[in-house]
């Protein structure tokens, strides 16, 4: 991992074969084809029959899909990772990167020639070959030009540079701005495991935002005329100095922004909705079983920390004590908390964090682990 990040991490593509030795899908084609179907599931399907390119966005009726045979399709479902155990077990083999910044897993189904066409992505992921074979084509250095008429960023002028064909198991790596080509050699299922830094723009409404509901200042900028005004339409420079004022009092101290961004990078998918739990469990009730099942975190849930801030959701949460907060950082980190994880704090940050959990397990962001 370490060769890896130093060498290769944003930088250079990687052709890894047999990253994961006698790999299996860990989705069926029928099971993509459910989920697609769902409205709560991010879906495309992507077509280029008779050389015309088609983009219907999801849900996706099992009706309009093409039949298996009929080449040049293919299917893409994001956020698979959300929905099924076994995909949200293959996106944590790629937790040595940062959890802040991973995105989501999207799987592909393609007919055989099916694709979505040469272009460029503007993030990191890694291409996860799980059924079936698809040649990929890259390239570094290519003319941006789009390709006009068509409802995708496609590339009009592609010639790729290197070239592989994935077989179940092998992975390759692409860093953001690297154009690529992936076309179906007979059906095939395909993972993508992706990953984004925020955009500048991003950042800068993340802090915005949180200026807005952490720190409101009331009032309104001064403006003072000390004379009659004999050209009125002219922006007064002593309001530009009273907007400037402000905004260099808006900007972020270093635990003022670590909190934004911890609030911002742990909100979950738009698409993502928690269910209240009605019959929850009592909190003693819980709390027995919490200590003696051990925690899971929910598949949809973001949980993220930076030393003494933690945060889950979207909401940052009171600070705790070192004892405490350790283990806050163990579940964020696993993603689970096993029997017996309460044995070797306090008796107080025990009860604080029990009474936590609690309120999170009946929100749905947690659950007790299988008996």
């Amino acid at each position: 991992m370490s060769d890896f990040l130093a060498r290769y991490w944003q930088r250079e593509v990687l052709c890894v074969r047999e990253a994961i030795a006698d790999f299996a899908s860990p989705v069926t084609p029928s099971r993509l084809f459910a989920l697609a179907r769902d409205p709560r599931v991010e879906s495309r399907l992507v077509s280029a029959f008779a050389g015309r390119w088609k983009l219907r966005p999801g849900p996706i009726p099992k009706a309009a899909l093409p039949p298996l045979r009929r080449p040049g399709w293919t299917l893409l479902v994001q956020g698979v990772d959300l929905h099924d155990a076994a995909v949200w077990s293959l996106a944590a083999r790629f937790r040595f990167l940062p959890a802040a910044c991973f995105d989501d897993v999207m799987i592909s189904f393609a007919s055989d020639g099916g694709g979505v066409g040469p272009h460029v992505d503007q993030y990191d992921f890694f291409l996860l070959q799980a059924q079936g074979r698809r040649r990929w084509r890259v390239a570094t250095d290519f003319d941006p030009q789009p390709l006009a008429g068509v409802p995708l960023r496609l590339l009009a002028k592609f010639r790729h540079e290197h070239e592989w064909v994935l077989e179940p198991g092998d992975l390759l790596y692409l860093p953001p701005g690297v154009a690529h080509e992936g076309v179906a050699l007979g059906q095939s299922i395909t993972i993508s495991i992706g990953f984004r830094v925020p955009a500048r723009q991003e950042i800068l409404e993340a802090w915005y935002d949180y200026q807005t509901h952490s720190a409101p200042r009331i009032g309104y900028l001064a403006e003072r005329a000390r004379s009659p005004r004999t050209s009125p339409a002219r922006l007064p420079s002593t309001l530009v100095q009273s907007a400037l004022r402000e905004l260099r009092r808006a900007q972020p101290g270093r635990s003022d922004l670590r909190r934004a961004l911890l609030e911002h990078l742990s909100e979950p998918k738009p698409a993502v909705v928690f269910a209240r739990r009605r019959a929850a469990a009592d909190r003693a009730r819980f709390a027995a079983a919490a200590r003696r099942r051990g925690l899971l975190l929910d598949m949809r849930t973001r949980m993220l920390y930076d030393g003494a801030h933690i945060a889950i959701n979207g909401e940052i949460q009171p600070q705790l004590r070192r004892e405490a907060r350790n283990l806050l950082h163990r579940l964020a980190d696993r993603q689970q908390l096993p029997a017996g994880a309460f044995d070797g704090i306090g008796a107080a940050s025990a009860r604080v964090l029990l009474s936590l959990f609690h309120e999170w397990y009946r929100s749905g962001w947690l659950h007790l682990a299988a008996k």
